[in-house]
């Protein structure tokens, strides 16, 4: 245990974020550099190496918390950080990403702040590769077997990192012209500076991973074609059928896909545009989803200069506080700030919207939205509460309802989807196609940076398995796991 009496005599205390008006005139993260270390090492003494750590199960990757907070504690970096990566190949991205379900799964959080495991967990990888201690781990030996994985977000690179390792030769094929996939593209730079993903990317081309980009298996090479080449193929495209909004006035100029909108402004940092095709810049914008998309689409609405910032969301404003439907250890629904909701703009629950209203040009001017309410478990609208907001530029966050069947790649390879319209798999992760297997959000749909990663870890076991008829590679998951997840 790291410090006996550290739950009693600490406080909670967490990373320090950078002035509002400061940070909201660029691109880099919200947090000031270094403002951890000074403090880590007390707040990681108040894990109480609970005799059942309920964080583990909170964990989809099975995270070994207690022993990294030890010595965290304890100030031994190194040690902290072999344990860290024991059970995760990408701490510095859930450490920035994830919405930690392990914190509320903590055993010190049933009546006191929990432990800020999070921010312990990118405090110690973070020192890691300051202190160059992230090395490539190149296999010994090759076994003459060849894996393409399709799709580079976080399950596709967990899936080939540990299939490069465990000795197969592994290429990562890629749509986009960068690796990353909603890492690169999803993902504002305000929450995840991309020089994070180019040394992983790096370390995994010095262990022997090959990477193509600007291939889309089913329209730019034909399903069958890879499948041909490969010994395995392992699907991680991610669940890219977004959610729509039919209601008349969709049609009109100014209402995006969040993922029209947000990959546009990440390529302004990256070099490739001056200023970018869809801006925000002097317009009333309405974002309409309350999750996390959203708010990265209010984070980036504000960096680029919007008139004002509206964010929508159905469900009724969540709690503070755990409901009897969510008890301790589960992840309960609650009431979040994020940074990009400290920097202004409005929420706005129960509401849905009607239709669009545009100008003789055919943009969008003004969204009409009417207050909603559930009554006998049904969400029903409320008469006489109809009203209009300006609405200049409309980005939709609603979500994703499945795999992209349109690009041929389902069709191709004669795959079988499930109830869900997701890639049906076994409990090896394998589909109904011989040698074809699936991780992450193609599989199991929309979901957590955690899971993208523990499928893609879990798969890459059902892969090393399939093709040498045994495997050390661990396995965090089946498919059927739901860990404490709501």
């Amino acid at each position: 245990m790291a410090d006996p009496k550290g739950f009693l005599t600490t406080g909670r205390e967490v990373a320090q974020t950078r002035p509002v008006e400061e940070r909201v005139r660029d691109w880099n993260e919200v947090y000031v550099p270094g403002s951890l270390l000074p403090i880590i090492s007390k707040q990681a003494g108040r894990c109480m190496d609970c005799g059942i750590p309920f964080c583990h199960n909170g964990c989809p990757l099975g995270n070994l918390i207690p022993e990294w907070n030890d010595y965290a504690y304890r100030e031994d970096w190194s040690a902290a950080q072999e344990r860290l990566h024991a059970t995760n190949n990408f701490p510095e991205f859930t450490g920035r990403l994830c919405p930690a379900p392990c914190e509320s799964a903590c055993v010190l959080g049933i009546n006191q702040p929990a432990v800020t495991i999070k921010n312990v967990e990118v405090s110690i990888i973070d020192k890691a590769w300051d202190a160059n201690d992230v090395k490539p781990q190149a296999p010994d030996r090759l076994s003459g077997k060849t894996v393409a994985v399709i799709g580079s977000g976080p399950a596709g690179l967990a899936a080939a990192q540990q299939l490069t390792r465990a000795g197969h030769t592994v290429a990562v094929y890629e749509r986009a012209d960068r690796i990353g996939g909603l890492l690169r593209y999803g993902i504002p730079e305000f929450k995840m500076e991309k020089r994070h993903i180019n040394r992983r990317i790096e370390q995994m081309r010095a262990e022997g991973t090959k990477f193509r980009t600007g291939v889309e298996i089913g329209r730019d090479m034909p399903a069958t074609a890879l499948r041909n080449r490969y010994d395995a193929v392992v699907i991680a495209a991610g669940a890219t059928t977004a959610r729509d909004l039919p209601v008349p006035g969709r049609e009109l100029n100014g209402i995006h896909q969040a993922m029209e909108y947000l990959p546009l402004a990440n390529k302004v940092v990256e070099g490739d545009f001056v200023a970018p095709p869809i801006t925000a810049e002097g317009k009333h914008v309405v974002v309409i989803g309350g999750g996390d998309t959203g708010a990265d689409c209010v984070g980036t609405a504000h960096r680029q200069g919007a008139a004002s910032v509206t964010q929508l969301e159905i469900m009724p404003k969540p709690g503070d506080e755990r409901n009897a439907g969510q008890p301790w250890p589960t992840f309960p629904m609650l009431y979040k700030v994020t940074s990009a909701h400290e920097e202004g703009g409005e929420r706005v629950y129960s509401v849905s919207t009607t239709h669009f209203e545009g100008d003789e040009d055919g943009n969008v001017q003004f969204l009409h939205l009417i207050e909603v309410e559930f009554v006998d478990g049904k969400l029903t609208q409320k008469p006489g509460t109809e009203r209009k907001i300006p609405a200049q530029l409309v980005t939709l966050a609603m979500g994703f309802t499945g795999t992209d069947v349109e690009n041929g790649l389902v069709a191709q390879f004669g795959l079988d989807l499930d109830e869900r319209g997701n890639v049906a798999r076994d409990a090896d992760f394998a589909t109904n196609v011989d040698g074809v297997f699936v991780a992450g959000d193609a599989g199991r749909g929309q979901s957590l940076i955690v899971w993208a990663i523990a499928e893609g870890r879990s798969a890459a076991r059902g892969v090393d398995r399939y093709l040498t008829g045994a495997s050390s590679l661990p396995a965090p998951i089946r498919p059927t796991d739901r860990a404490l997840m709501v």
